[in-house]
């Protein structure tokens, strides 16, 4: 299966629920496109006043499905589905919010960097393998995680690729509250909700004097783009993506 995004539109909240749990929400291009589209159709809705992403199935996601890289590492052309998908989540203006249980693994936990609330699961696992696959950072994560956790846990996290769990990401910086998972996707919507009923101007202009400059941040996400792709066709990655999927198998 390629996988879905379900779209759900209540109370001027838009939730986006990444569905392929039979390979832990692994993200194809079709899903990052339809993750981009409904983005952007919530930002043009005057109704929707946030947007929430969770995950199907008991995890949030694994990030870009290893299969689509090693296609790419072995001459196949990229899809652009992930491009859009990063770009929708720096220019869009409406508070971003995510309901994260189990894995969050590379896009996965970078897009949390991006996020204005994050709520976790106590089952939350975050993690970034991109050095050990041969890869950099992604999303501007190299700029925001620094930021937001201070050098030496970002560099942890990004570098070291050591997981942090739900208490560990709250401690950091990453997560606003933990609660069990029976509580989550209320918590989080209760959340957004109270969000959508503001002021609308009042609420974007809050949060756009809040976070970094768009401007800076596309661009490191665009430097980063450049640098993954690069690395991305290299024999390193090339090898690491084979070890992994030959594990799997």
């Amino acid at each position: 299966m390629d996988g879905k995004v379900d779209i759900a539109t209540a109370d001027g909240v838009t939730v986006l629920t990444m569905n392929r749990p039979e390979k832990k929400n692994a993200l194809t291009d079709a899903m990052y496109h339809a993750l981009a589209d409904a983005m952007a159709a919530a930002e043009a809705d005057d109704a929707i006043g946030a947007i929430l992403l969770t995950g199907a199935g008991g995890n949030f996601t694994t990030g870009n499905d290893l299969g689509d890289f090693l296609k790419t590492a072995t001459g196949g052309a990229p899809g652009v589905g992930v491009g859009r998908f990063l770009s929708a989540q720096v220019e869009g203006r409406k508070p971003l919010i995510a309901a994260v249980e189990g894995l969050a693994v590379g896009v996965g936990a970078t897009t949390l960097f991006q996020c204005d609330l994050v709520y976790a699961a106590t089952s939350a696992d975050i993690r970034t393998p991109f050095v050990d696959l041969g890869l950099a950072p992604e999303n501007g994560s190299s700029m925001l995680a620094p930021l937001l956790m201070g050098h030496q846990r970002a560099f942890e996290l990004l570098a070291l690729s050591e997981p942090f769990d739900a208490r560990r990401a709250e401690a950091a910086g990453i997560v606003n509250r933990v609660v069990p998972a029976e509580e989550l996707m209320d918590v989080a919507l209760s959340a957004a909700r109270r969000l959508a009923a503001k002021p609308r101007r009042s609420l974007l202009e809050t949060r756009a004097m809040l976070r970094a400059d768009p401007a800076e941040v596309e661009g490191v996400s665009l430097e980063e783009r450049r640098l993954f792709g690069a690395l991305l066709k290299s024999p390193e990655a090339r090898a690491a993506f084979e070890r992994f999927l030959s594990r799997k198998k």
